[in-house]
């Protein structure tokens, strides 16, 4: 191997555990589904054992076999070919700029919390600007380059998670819990308003395959990936529960709403609007934020570019830099994409734009997924003689099982997150727009298989 070659693979095993709890861990998880109470500890961990264990198990097997800069897009590509790969890289890319238009939104709000000052439309606009087009110059550089960003947001992420527990914990040792714990209380209901927290929990979840996408980057890539998702899902895993904890026996359930956030959470817990602690707090998730974005643009650029170099997606997302082969075109079409959500943000009938844009990037990033799991039987199937350096043991029933328990979970939270369950005119307004945003963008993405004659 050439030095320039040697000297480019530095994703040491703690670098891929904590890139793992960068992507994967989402800091704001744990706020918004205690508003179900305490039936909450169900759903993280029965999802856990359906959804998130199945996941990181056939996210390690295919990206230890097949290791492209690809990710889900070649996976399912190679299973049912180049139509349903145009389609999932398409549904994948789409929601990032529209994710990153959403945490833009953010962005001013929070800082406006930190520093008490209001912030005016205009300067609002400038600052979600500035941080979509910092994402955007980062990903002109290699992962390994910003391995102190992920490594950093991901200690950060933790820290905060850790914060949230501690505090909670503390609240209900000196003052007393503030819901009921009872056996009926732990259990699940199955009514819409519990059921409807399940895309946000799997959307929490999603991610493993990321870390597949620096292989390029890595010392060992067959034995690191598997290892980083097993250690960095355990980690994810108890921080979840441990953060979940806090806030479910430190505040009581009516007062934590859908929108209620981290800083939301601590806000309550601590009785304190602002502060100096309010302050460190909102400063700190806001770094958790570039970190989050940084991470994700590393791997959706190279997944649309490998698209786009196949022919599945159109060509000026292949364009790469001459110096050091990174998916610029990618990158930039991102930033142009977001910019233009957000420009035209403040005339849209709709104004909360966090939930507006974070839910139809919902939406087309789960609908990626869908085909990722039927896409792993076939490859069995189909590639039985390929080497896998990490394989799924199992009988052909289990494998099965790991296939269809995790789609299925995937179009239950689709369709409570983008179809309107009821005809009122609350529900309409809520989701509708959801419903018609996704619709265009599969008819986009259809589109682009229509131009291109993709079979």
């Amino acid at each position: 191997m050439s030095e320039a070659g040697q000297g480019k693979k530095k994703f040491r095993m703690l670098d891929a555990i904590l890139a793992v709890i960068c992507v994967v861990f989402v800091v704001e998880a744990a706020a918004p589904v205690a508003a179900i109470g305490n039936s909450q500890y169900f759903w993280w961990i029965f999802l856990m054992l359906t959804f998130l264990l199945p996941y990181g198990l056939i996210s390690s097997e295919l990206g230890t076999t097949y290791d492209s800069e690809g990710g889900i897009y070649d996976w399912v590509r190679n299973a049912f070919g180049r139509k349903w790969g145009s389609r999932v890289s398409w549904y994948y890319w789409i929601n990032f700029p529209l994710w990153m238009a959403s945490l833009a939104v953010l962005f001013p709000e929070i800082i406006s919390l930190a520093t008490g000052m209001q912030i005016g439309l205009i300067p609002s606009l400038l600052i979600e600007l500035a941080f979509v087009w910092i994402i955007v110059y980062i990903s002109f550089f290699p992962v390994s380059d910003s391995t102190w960003i992920l490594n950093g947001a991901a200690v950060i992420k933790v820290l905060l998670a850790v914060t949230v527990g501690v505090i909670g914990t503390y609240i209900a040792f000196t003052k007393g819990v503030a819901n009921e714990y009872t056996v009926s209380s732990l259990l699940p209901s199955f009514d819409l308003h519990s059921l409807s927290f399940i895309s946000v929990i799997l959307f929490n979840f999603l991610g493993f395959e990321i870390i597949c996408t620096f292989a390029g980057d890595m010392e060992n890539p067959n034995k690191q990936i598997p290892k980083a998702i097993v250690t960095g899902g355990l980690v994810i895993a108890a921080i979840y529960i441990f953060s979940a904890f806090g806030i479910g026996v430190a505040i009581p359930t009516a007062e934590v709403s859908t929108s209620s956030g981290l800083i939301d959470a601590i806000q309550l817990m601590t009785g304190k609007m602002t502060g100096p602690f309010i302050s460190i707090i909102s400063v700190l998730f806001l770094l958790t934020l570039f970190g989050n974005m940084t991470s994700w643009s590393l791997g959706v650029n190279s997944t649309a570019s490998y698209a786009a170099e196949n022919g599945d997606l159109p060509k000026a997302f292949a364009k790469k830099s001459k110096k050091n082969d990174m998916p610029v075109g990618t990158a930039v079409i991102n930033g142009i994409v977001a910019s233009i959500v957000l420009l035209l943000a403040p005339i849209l009938p709709n104004q909360d734009l966090f939930w507006s844009f974070f839910a139809l990037n919902l939406v087309m990033f789960l609908l990626a997924y869908v085909p990722v799991f039927p896409a792993f039987y076939k490859l069995r199937k189909i590639d039985p003689d390929k080497e896998r350096p990490f394989k799924v043991s199992g009988s052909d029933t289990f494998l099965k099982i790991l296939v269809v328990i995790p789609m299925i979970l995937l179009v239950i939270s689709i369709i409570f997150t983008g179809v309107p369950l009821s005809f009122d005119a609350e529900t309409l307004a809520g989701t509708l727009p959801i419903t018609i945003g996704a619709i265009i963008c599969i008819f986009i993405g259809e589109l682009i298989i229509i131009v291109k004659k993709i079979k």
